[in-house]
């Protein structure tokens, strides 16, 4: 397993790193036994980043991790996010990134992992009625007093990215990105390479769309069937882009997937991908990548085959869209 820098101050990272997101939350039931084995299988491959959430499934994911890495937690690096509100049924209900807010949420989320530190800590979205410098500014006196090792960030604007940065030291970005993702290329990307901060790439098979996989079928509880990318003649649309992505994958003996996650691996160095994996096989999948090494040619031929115009749909709805800091012009 190669590594990558998370930023020009952050941690050494595995090149790639996986989001536990799924196994707890948004896509349906998930087996815990296989979410433990897919945790381990991970790290005995070299994966080193574990990406969570405090709010999914409402501190589950967080207790999922920690009963997977318990006596090996010196073995990976834990990115957290919060600040998001959910009631009891799972419904949102705001976001709260006050300096109070941060501490109180920091302080359950060590107790959830059983950890005195957390590598990565980082704002979930950015919250209107908080200035991004109070919220920051709350992280990095957890970092001072020995709680947190870095802060990172997630889904934010240019802008907004360097009042951040006026603060304190930011290792990475975490976003989506993925070739019907390139939203961040014209000014955040280069934004955060001038500011020597990473990408953490979430998304990269675009919540299974580019997966090869995509049978259409989706259970109880999978947040996708709300995403317009994923609704009617915009499914029809968008599966039709994967078929570029086939040709080239054909070609080289590899899958979809794997092809997908190779174009976001030849992106840059300053970029870790974040495999969304909730079972062994996915995982192994997605480590095939790391030996596809895309030509210049070959990342040029994708990017022409499937433009940013050409794919149907935003990645969320529009209330979610009106949120996203990333997404305001």
């Amino acid at each position: 397993m190669h590594s990558r820098p998370l930023g020009k101050t952050g941690p050494e990272s595995s090149a790639l790193g996986l989001g536990c997101m799924g196994m707890s939350d948004f896509y349906g039931p998930a087996d815990r036994d296989e979410s433990i084995a897919t945790i381990h299988a991970a790290m005995e491959a070299g994966i080193t980043l574990l990406d969570t959430g405090d709010f999914y499934g409402m501190g589950h994911n967080e207790m999922l991790i920690a009963e997977a890495i318990r006596g090996k937690r010196d073995r990976v690096l834990l990115s957290v996010k919060f600040g998001a509100q959910r009631d009891p049924s799972g419904a949102w209900v705001g976001y709260d990134a006050r300096p109070a807010a941060v501490k109180t949420a920091l302080a359950y989320t060590l107790k959830r992992l059983n950890t005195d530190h957390i590598d990565i800590y980082r704002p979930a979205r950015l919250d209107p009625d908080v200035p991004i410098e109070d919220t920051i500014g709350a992280v990095a006196d957890m970092v001072k007093a020995g709680y947190v090792r870095h802060i990172g960030l997630s889904e934010l604007g240019p802008e907004t990215i360097r009042r951040a940065a006026a603060v304190h030291p930011i290792c990475d970005l975490q976003i989506e990105y993925s070739l019907i993702s390139r939203g961040i290329e014209p000014a955040i990307l280069p934004t955060c390479r001038e500011l020597g901060i990473g990408i953490t790439a979430y998304g990269v098979l675009s919540r299974g769309l580019i997966s090869g996989h995509w049978t259409g079928t989706m259970r109880p509880g999978d947040l996708r069937g709300n995403y317009p990318r994923f609704s009617g003649g915009n499914l029809a649309q968008n599966l039709a882009l994967v078929e570029a992505i086939r040709d080239i994958a054909e070609a080289r003996a590899a899958t979809v997937a794997q092809v997908a996650i190779a174009w976001a691996l030849a992106k840059g160095d300053d970029i870790v991908p974040l495999i969304g994996a909730r079972s062994r096989a996915r995982l192994d999948e997605a480590l095939g990548a790391l030996a596809l090494t895309l030509s210049t040619g070959e990342v040029a031929a994708l990017e022409a085959a499937i433009p940013p115009e050409a794919v149907a749909g935003t990645r969320y709805g529009a209330p979610q869209m009106a949120h996203l800091d990333s997404e305001r012009g």
